[in-house]
C-alpha cells in the first residue's frame, strides 16, 4: 500500500533543482528520533513524497519524489568530517537511517503555505500546524492530491 509523505528541506541546502539534478539520493541528516522512527519504520519503497522548501522565500511544496529505497543506516553519522556526524552512533548499532527518494517532478511554481492554507482539503496538514517542526511527515492520500491539483 502506497502512503504519502512530506519531507523538508532547506534550500540552501538541498532544493528539488539539487534533486532534479543528481535524480537519486539517500534523504540524510535526520536527527529527530520520531522522524527517525517513520524513516526506519514507516516509509517504503513505492511511497510518495511531498518535496517542501522550508526557511525559503516562498515556503511551500517545490515538488514531488518517490521513495525507491527503504530504510538503511545513515553512514553520514559515522564521518567525523561530515555535518551530520554523530559520535554515538555505530556502524554495528546504526541510530540513524535514511531512505533513498528519486525525484519525479519540480513545479513551475511552489505551493505556497497560504495556498495550502486556503486549500479546504490541505488546511488541516501537519506542516501547518504551529510548532510542527519535523522534518518527515506523513499526509493522506487526499491532501497530496490535493497539492497535485493546485501546482497546476
Amino acid at each position: 500500500m502506497t502512503r504519502y509523505w512530506l519531507f523538508k528541506s532547506e534550500p540552501s541546502v538541498f532544493s528539488i533543482d539539487d534533486l532534479a539534478t543528481v535524480r537519486s539520493t539517500s534523504w540524510d541528516g535526520v536527527r529527530n528520533y520520531q522522524a527517525r522512527n517513520m524513516l526506519r519504520d514507516d516509509v517504503k519503497p513505492g511511497d510518495r513524497v511531498l518535496f517542501y522548501h522550508s526557511n525559503a522565500d516562498p515556503t511551500g511544496v517545490a515538488g514531488v519524489a518517490r521513495v525507491v529505497k527503504g530504510a538503511h543506516p545513515d553512514t553520514t553519522a559515522f564521518d567525523p568530517k561530515h555535518d551530520h556526524f554523530d559520535p554515538k552512533s555505530r556502524a554495528s548499532e546504526p541510530t540513524w537511517y535514511v531512505v533513498d527518494v528519486r525525484h519525479e517532478k519540480t513545479f513551475s511554481r511552489v505551493v505556497t503555505r497560504d495556498a495550502l492554507a486556503a486549500d479546504p482539503v490541505c488546511a488541516k496538514m501537519m506542516v501547518l500546524k504551529k510548532g510542527s517542526r519535523l522534518s518527515i511527515q506523513p499526509v493522506t492520500e487526499a491532501e497530496y492530491d490535493a497539492v497535485l491539483r493546485l501546482a497546476k
